[in-house]
């Protein structure tokens, strides 16, 4: 059965629980687990929403960073946890829709393995080069890249990541020769662009954006299809030249597979009424992000979607993470 296949039966997932099973849920401390380092964007989103519930919900609702791999090890770890609603993933797409197409082997299958609560946010990417290259759009870029083959890096997240993928797709459309150099998350990489270690990185909006506006980088281009409100006067890369680029990224909150029915239904009624409330939408606006409108089967089959539309990049490119 393919990959697709067995992450379309998610659609039909329907735990078989008591409702008696969520009455006193929750009645101690929740743990979302982020595989990603702390200071990305994928941490910035997390914490709003821990907040917020630790508020809503009465119950300390804390997040525990467990990097490596791509995402699979914190992955990896929910889905050995036990299935009561007390540990979460809250992640970008890699662990949730990509790794198993980049990774030979996983010990997880996000199709079997999670039951999806909610899209979080839809997160804008955004493409960024160091001061100090000469190049003030897309196409300037495209000509210093042809200009210096192989001498200009583009960092990413990791093997695989999101923005690693973006980098592929841009390689391909613009033929140009560019090296990846990938990191163990995007603050990292952040840090070596500023440095100018690194020359060309394409990231998530939420945590770029502070080092945009202090000119610490230079913004080329939004990736996806539309401008997002944070950067509106910034053209996309496709109005620059690459039609039909488009990328963005976004982050979910999902629940061991075994999760019984009433409990995730109280965290997506959460994660609704998270999304709500006016402040947390003008902060998530604030951050250069959209908020999510996809909760449980919805979710459900936005990752099948997700899957798909990576999948033709990740097999031409033939990027793998192992």
């Amino acid at each position: 059965m393919s990959f697709l296949c067995r992450i379309a039966m998610v659609l039909l997932w329907l735990p078989l629980a008591s409702p008696a099973a969520a009455q006193n849920y929750p009645d101690r401390v929740i743990r979302i687990v982020n595989p990603f380092p702390p200071g990305g964007s994928v941490d910035v989103l997390a914490r709003l929403l821990a907040q917020r519930l630790s508020e809503n919900i009465g119950q300390q609702v804390i997040i525990e960073n467990r990097t490596g791999a791509g995402g699979n090890v914190g992955a990896e770890m929910v889905t050995k946890a036990e299935p009561d609603g007390y540990t979460l993933l809250f992640s970008a797409p890699g662990p949730l829709a990509l790794n198993p197409m980049l990774y030979s082997k996983l010990a997880y299958d996000p199709a079997k393995d999670f039951a999806p609560i909610a899209l979080f946010a839809i997160a804008p990417i955004v493409l960024m080069v160091n001061p100090e290259i000469p190049a003030r759009n897309v196409k300037e870029l495209i000509a210093y890249a042809k200009a210096h083959p192989g001498e200009v890096n583009f960092g990413s997240a990791g093997a695989g990541s999101t923005p690693h993928l973006c980098g592929e797709l841009f390689k391909a459309m613009a033929n140009v020769d560019i090296v990846h150099v990938p990191y163990r998350g995007t603050a990292p990489a952040m840090n070596d662009l500023i440095g100018g270690h690194i020359q060309m990185f394409f990231d998530l909006l939420p945590a770029s954006l502070p080092q945009i506006e202090s000119g610490k980088v230079r913004a080329l281009a939004n990736a996806g299809a539309r401008r997002p409100p944070a950067l509106a006067n910034l053209p996309t890369v496709a109005e620059q030249g690459l039609a039909g680029f488009d990328a963005t990224s976004w982050v979910g909150l999902v629940a061991p597979a075994a999760t019984p029915a009433p409990v995730t239904a109280r965290l997506i009624a959460e994660v609704e009424k998270v999304l709500k409330a006016p402040d947390i939408v003008a902060r998530i606006h604030e951050l250069g992000s959209e908020p999510g409108t996809a909760f449980g089967k919805d979710f459900a089959a936005f990752l099948v979607a997700e899957t798909a539309k990576w999948a033709g990049v990740i097999k031409a490119s033939g990027v793998r993470a192992d």
